[in-house]
């Protein structure tokens, strides 16, 4: 997939988180979080950037959404301590969703491309693909992005809806 596909999974995937954290904070943060998964969409395909690193390659295993979930999860606990134990945890377990759940739906994005992924490798070297489309296909990767935004907006307006 190229970056339009890919904003467009993340979406897709973020909008139950989407939908919960706009219900218990705000539509505000619902957004933020929004506009965090978009503009994190991408980053498995830093590997293209790192001389040899193979692309869909370590960056595109579960290992690396651990790593990256894991990541946003310390920033998430640093911050919540700044005001409690349970805001710390909170804002822990939050980050690492964030973090992992991004890596995760570009993943899925790429399973659905002939070149698929090897999402355990190195451990188990089986490899994923669903062969829809090709990752350069304009047509699927505009529409996983209008699908995109309109499952998060019927998400995030559905979540504010919710009475508190």
């Amino acid at each position: 997939m190229h970056r339009k596909g890919h904003v467009g999974a993340s979406l897709v995937v973020y909008a139950p988180f989407g939908f919960l954290v706009t219900a218990l904070a705000s539509i505000e943060v619902g957004v933020v979080g929004a506009a965090g998964v978009a503009a994190m969409a991408m980053v498995p395909d830093l590997d293209m950037r790192i001389p040899f690193v193979k692309h869909r390659g370590i960056t595109h295993t579960v290992w690396f959404a651990l790593l990256v979930g894991v990541a946003f999860g310390v920033v998430g606990l640093a911050v919540g301590l700044q005001t409690g134990a349970v805001e710390a945890l909170l804002f822990g377990g939050a980050g690492f969703l964030f973090g992992a759940v991004t890596i995760v739906s570009h993943l899925l994005a790429d399973a659905l491309t002939p070149m698929g992924i090897r999402p355990y490798a190195p451990v188990r070297g089986h490899e994923y693909t669903l062969d829809l489309f090709t990752a350069a296909n304009p047509l699927a990767n505009y529409g996983l992005l209008g699908v995109g935004g309109v499952v998060v907006a019927v998400a995030l307006v559905a979540g504010e809806a919710v009475p508190v």
